[in-house]
């Protein structure tokens, strides 16, 4: 089932927006305002964002900009004039398509459909994330390592899920900072060092001793299934 987070600040569409997709099969959570909007997208991972241009609190161009510095979830945003030069500032900003007001369920959901097959679909959809022995089972927020289940901590799992996206690739200190911990204007490296301390002995490794995570010092950390 994927997951929608409508962003509409009109008391009347709203309701009936997210009833019109609830029907047609859509896990469906809605704000009122852009900063409302920005924290559920960042904290839920919605599939795919519906974003309102007009906002009470703040333009929806500048929502989309604060949401792309850490997340790629596909949005499609909604304007009432095709003209509208925010429209076309946020398709210079990264939304993956538009819809202009009034318009009408039909219309929106083959946006979506669209959407989502250019994205690659839901997380249902693409499978488990597997790197060696381990597996990662993304919707449902479970790992295992060689068949057994591995206990992680909320974090540690979105940790091991972000490099597990990225296997083989070296993924810096910074990337970790603002795609995991979403702090894409500060915090410390001190905190992805002590994570990945716990998440390595959680797969019965060590810095010294790598399987799986491997720090490439002074950039960042690759993880790889263990070599042959």
């Amino acid at each position: 089932m994927a997951q929608v987070l409508i962003i509409e600040d009109d008391a009347r569409i709203r309701p009936l927006l997210m009833k019109a997709l609830g029907e047609r099969g859509y896990a469906v959570a809605s704000a009122s305002t852009g900063m409302q909007g920005l924290s559920m997208a960042v904290e839920n991972r919605p599939d795919l964002v519906i974003l309102d241009l007009g906002l009470p609190d703040i333009d929806g161009t500048q929502v989309l900009t604060m949401l792309r510095a850490v997340s790629d979830v596909p949005v499609i945003v909604a304007s009432a004039r095709d003209d509208d030069p925010s429209l076309v500032g946020c398709l210079d900003a990264g939304a993956d398509d538009y819809v202009v007001k009034p318009y009408t369920t039909t219309q929106l959901e083959a946006r979506i459909r669209a959407v989502m097959r250019r994205a690659g679909g839901t997380a249902e959809a693409r499978g488990p994330l597997t790197v060696g022995g381990l597996e990662i089972d993304v919707p449902g927020r479970r790992a295992s390592l060689d068949g057994v289940a591995l206990d992680l901590s909320p974090r540690e799992f979105d940790l091991l899920r972000h490099l597990a996206e990225h296997a083989g690739e070296v993924v810096t200190k910074r990337q970790l900072l603002t795609d995991v911990w979403h702090q894409a204007w500060g915090g410390s490296d001190k905190t992805v060092d002590v994570h990945l301390s716990w998440l390595r002995r959680k797969l019965g490794e060590t810095a010294a001793d790598p399987r799986y995570l491997h720090t490439v010092r002074g950039v960042g950390v690759r993880l790889a299934a263990p070599e042959a």
